[in-house]
């Protein structure tokens, strides 16, 4: 039997099991700091990742920033991966290591996506840079970005990592080896423009991925990674480590380029699909390989990283797949840790104060501006009570909700935008 209940009884009610969860949830959280991360790991992870829940806040930037000198100085960590084109990372990657280039170069040339006009990437290669002088190449900070030569509007050729990998097979093994040659190489890619034509994303016939010169590509590809794998003990003897590991990142990147343009040509309704995994894929094997190198910490969105599927719907057909994070995690288990992180408000693109009967609502409650909260922790003190589900006005936030909970480590949350401060106190 369902009894009748007031209005005022049920918002007293319903107010009292938002407070009672806030108190719950009061001590979970501990400062912003590396040590306070650490503890609510077993251990150390080989790649410790921190999302964001949309690109480009400075609050977050600069947290990020914050948080990751501090494990780099306490924890050891050797490496800063970022959403960005790992061909473009390259040039990062020599300036912080060995000073090659400018810092204006190398935010131009260095990033993909637009991010190196942002002031806390450039901050961020300023410090590693200055972080590695006088220190032992063992001992410095190296740079990658992990995400393929990818635009939504599109993909790179696969000039530049095809030809840097057959360049670097073609002076360390017999010529007899090789499966072509380069001027073979030069003719089936023909112009950059074919690959990068815009126009392919909306209309696969555009694409030349599935052309006859396109399949002929991927065959080689394929056979210049083979052979790459079959000469590994001769090429390490024969060449530095770190070249041999950008021979690797040459053929993934170029195989995975190819297999991205040939489902660019694709008419079936599975295209998108394949094409969101795809990117993911590329960035999952990137990250992989950072960490047969070494402890890293990794920085992207945070649904690059989660281990729960991905949804999204795009063209109004609804997309599922599996992320970065989810695939690195499905091999690395324990060693892959993730951090999630959400802002309380972005005035400036209309995302206000969150439902007090939100996870968000609740976080904002807090009397810290920001904090990391034990994930774990949070669900369980949540236990069976559902908060609301918050649908952000702005296309271009992601809230955090239950559904990725119980796959995190941690979340990470800051009250608002500084921006949004800024926008604020000016009226």
């Amino acid at each position: 039997m369902v009894l009748p209940i007031s209005r005022r009884s049920f918002n007293r009610k319903f107010n009292d099991t938002v407070e009672g969860m806030a108190t719950d949830i009061k001590d979970t959280a501990h400062a912003v700091e590396a040590p306070a991360v650490m503890r609510l790991l077993p251990a150390r992870p080989r790649l410790l990742a921190l999302g964001e829940p949309t690109h480009g806040e400075d609050t977050l930037l600069d947290l990020r920033n914050e948080l990751f000198r501090q494990l780099v100085e306490q924890e050891g960590y050797r490496t800063i991966a970022i959403e960005s084109d790992c061909m473009r990372g390259l040039v990062v990657d020599d300036y912080v290591t060995s000073g090659t280039g400018t810092l204006d170069e190398v935010m131009e040339r260095g990033f993909s996506h637009g991010w190196g006009t942002s002031a806390a990437n450039r901050e961020l290669v300023r410090w590693m840079r200055a972080h590695n002088d006088d220190r032992p190449a063992s001992e410095r900070l190296r740079f990658a970005g992990f995400d393929g030569p990818l635009e939504i509007t599109g993909a790179a050729s696969p000039r530049q990592a095809l030809t840097a990998l057959h360049g670097y097979l073609a002076g360390r093994v017999d010529a007899e080896l090789l499966p072509c040659t380069g001027e073979t190489l030069d003719r089936l890619l023909g112009a950059d423009d074919r690959w990068t034509n815009p126009t392919a994303m909306r209309d696969p016939s555009q694409s030349v991925g599935r052309s006859a010169g396109a399949r002929e590509l991927r065959l080689l590809a394929d056979d210049l990674v083979a052979l790459l794998d079959t000469q590994t003990p001769h090429l390490l003897a024969a060449s530095s480590r770190d070249d041999w590991d950008r021979a690797r990142l040459y053929g993934r990147t170029a195989t995975g380029l190819l297999r991205y343009h040939h489902w660019m040509a694709d008419t079936s309704p599975a295209r998108m699909t394949w094409l969101v995994s795809l990117r993911d894929q590329m960035m999952a094997h990137n990250l992989l390989a950072l960490a047969e190198r070494g402890p890293a910490l990794v920085h992207a969105h945070n649904g690059h990283l989660q281990r729960a599927k991905s949804t999204m719907r795009m063209g109004g057909m609804p997309l599922a797949w599996w992320s970065a994070g989810a695939l690195v995690s499905a091999q690395l288990g324990a060693a892959y840790a993730f951090v999630v992180t959400s802002l309380g408000t972005i005035r400036h693109q209309g995302v206000d104060t969150p439902p007090p009967d939100t996870v968000e609502g609740l976080l904002y409650a807090l009397p810290e501006d920001r904090c990391v909260i034990d994930a774990p922790r949070l669900a369980t003190a949540l236990g069976e009570r559902l908060p609301a589900h918050r649908v952000s006005p702005w296309f271009g936030y992601s809230p955090l909700t239950r559904p990725i909970w119980p796959t995190l480590t941690a979340s990470c949350s800051s009250r608002t935008s500084r921006r949004a401060d800024r926008s604020t106190s000016s009226g």
